[in-house]
């Protein structure tokens, strides 16, 4: 087997969740960058179409083969690589975990990520604080329940005390909750979570501030 490649952005909350599961785990991965604005959005490039026509990051590639979809993309990973798992032990556990994730997955980001507000300025005309406006509301709409279903089911992190998928999920969340410029005092127990996950190995070194492809504005040493 050949080493995986994680096509990704240092910004891209999706790929930064598989940054984490890799790095948990110990994986060693080849990182290509695929720049979501420059060049007008490497995403669209032909080469890129075809490792993903949906023109999105992450693409993770293993022996030629490519996966997409930040999900797939960690199931396959927990599967092939199940230790240390992040997955809980129990079957209620494990949906409780999937919710959670899903939560993030298909209930923030998508309604707050870079080709929303473009097309929202693009093509309907909006201003680039409106097209903000919109992503901060439903980042804050969606943390505001996932603070509330993280009371009944989180421990040190946030499935119990175990880290989780869910964490890979979370983390990458709160930090574009705090780039939209929203309060993390709203969110306690989130916030507790996250100082809990910032010790953590895996969550350091898979920061965004720490990639091949961070800008040198933006970098710190690692």
């Amino acid at each position: 087997m050949t080493q995986p490649i994680l096509y990704g952005y240092f910004r891209s909350s999706c790929s930064w969740r598989v940054r984490i599961a890799l790095a948990f785990k110990g994986l060693e991965t080849e990182h290509i960058p695929v720049h979501l604005v420059k060049d007008g959005g490497q995403q669209h490039a032909l080469d890129h179409h075809h490792r993903n026509p949906m023109h999105q990051v992450p693409v993770f590639e293993v022996d030629g083969e490519h996966l997409a979809q930040s999900m797939a993309i960690l199931t396959y990973i927990e599967a092939v690589h199940p230790t240390p798992s992040l997955m809980p032990d129990t079957p209620m556990l494990r949906a409780k975990c999937m919710q959670f994730s899903e939560m993030v997955n298909a209930g923030i980001q998508p309604l707050q990520n870079l080709a929303v507000m473009q097309r929202l300025q693009n093509a309907h005309g909006w201003t680039k604080p409106q097209a903000l406006e919109w992503s901060a509301h439903w980042i804050d709409t969606g943390l505001r329940a996932l603070n509330e279903f993280a009371d009944s089911v989180s421990g040190s992190y946030s499935i119990g005390d175990a880290v989780s998928l869910a964490d890979c999920c979370l983390y990458p969340q709160l930090y574009n909750a705090k780039r939209f410029g929203l309060d993390m005092s709203d969110y306690p127990r989130l916030a507790q979570i996250e100082a809990n996950l910032s010790i953590l190995d895996a969550f350091i070194t898979s920061d965004p501030a720490r990639q091949s492809d961070t800008p040198p504005e933006l970098r710190v040493p690692t």
